[in-house]
């Protein structure tokens, strides 16, 4: 597999490289990012969710949760379109570069425009976190859009290819344990009811972070099926940002329940 622009390369004109150039390097910032944002996790938790209540108002007032995550998921959503409308290549026509996009805009489509609306009840987020998430979701749209549909160049082959096989396999999965976690986190509750209780079914049943395990494996699949540093960069901060959440929510549902169920992990079935 190659990588190389169809026409002559674009460049970037205040740091004078190419745009190739760039966005490989923003993998590697995004990389390095996850590093850090992983080892700050070890000491603190993001204020949101059912941790909304530890700042206060240090980040900001609070945004509805429906409205939270549309503003924040979207990005992802109209950026990449942007890139395939406007800013594709000859490279697009390939059918990789079509099921690698199409991946990525089926994901944030639901997670922008479908989940929002099935949430109950949903904690209010900080609007510095929400802009914080809108910020990462620009910057990642473009990345993943950009070179997925100017860069990437992929041998007529390489759908037979056992890492692109796998990793829309892992994709699919990935999705499914996702948007099943997430209804189980949704139908806890009974109408008025206000309580936590132990979520049960599916991968709830090895972690306790199984909506974060679904999404970490998509885009591990994605990562696979793309073989491209911009694709693992994407996967790696996925798994340094939801993770360490997965593990704290474990450890938060063995501090509430006495009854917790031994056997589960946070995050990573029967490892972590």
């Amino acid at each position: 597999m190659a990588a190389e622009a169809a026409s002559g390369p674009v460049m970037v004109p205040w740091l004078g490289i190419d745009e190739e150039t760039f966005l490989q390097w923003a993998g590697y910032i995004m990389i390095g990012s996850g590093l850090v944002t992983f080892v700050a996790s070890q000491a603190t938790r993001a204020p949101y969710g059912r941790y909304s209540h530890e700042a206060g108002n240090m980040y900001g007032p609070p945004v509805p949760a429906r409205l939270a995550w549309m503003l924040q998921e979207c990005p992802s959503v109209f950026v990449p379109l942007i890139c395939l409308l406007f800013g594709s290549e000859a490279s697009l026509a390939g059918l990789v570069n079509c099921v690698l996009v199409g991946l990525f805009l089926v994901h944030y489509i639901q997670r922008s425009f479908v989940f929002p609306f099935l949430i109950r009840g949903g904690k209010p987020t900080p609007a510095v976190l929400v802009l914080m998430a809108f910020v990462f979701c620009l910057g990642n749209g473009y990345m993943q859009g950009r070179y997925h549909t100017r860069y990437a160049v992929y041998a007529d082959d390489w759908v037979y290819d056992p890492r692109f096989i796998v990793g829309i396999v892992l994709f699919f999965a990935g999705m499914f344990i996702n948007i099943q976690a997430d209804s189980i986190l949704r139908n806890l509750r009974k109408p008025g009811e206000t309580a936590y209780k132990i979520p049960r079914g599916g991968m709830f049943e090895y972690v306790s972070g199984a909506n974060f395990f679904g999404e970490i494996l998509e885009w591990t699949g994605f990562a696979l099926a793309s073989w491209s540093v911009v694709a693992f960069a994407f996967a790696f901060f996925t798994f340094s940002n939801t993770g360490p959440r997965g593990v704290q929510h474990h450890q938060w549902y063995q501090k509430k329940f006495n009854d917790y169920p031994k056997t589960r992990k946070g995050v990573i079935p029967f490892v972590w």
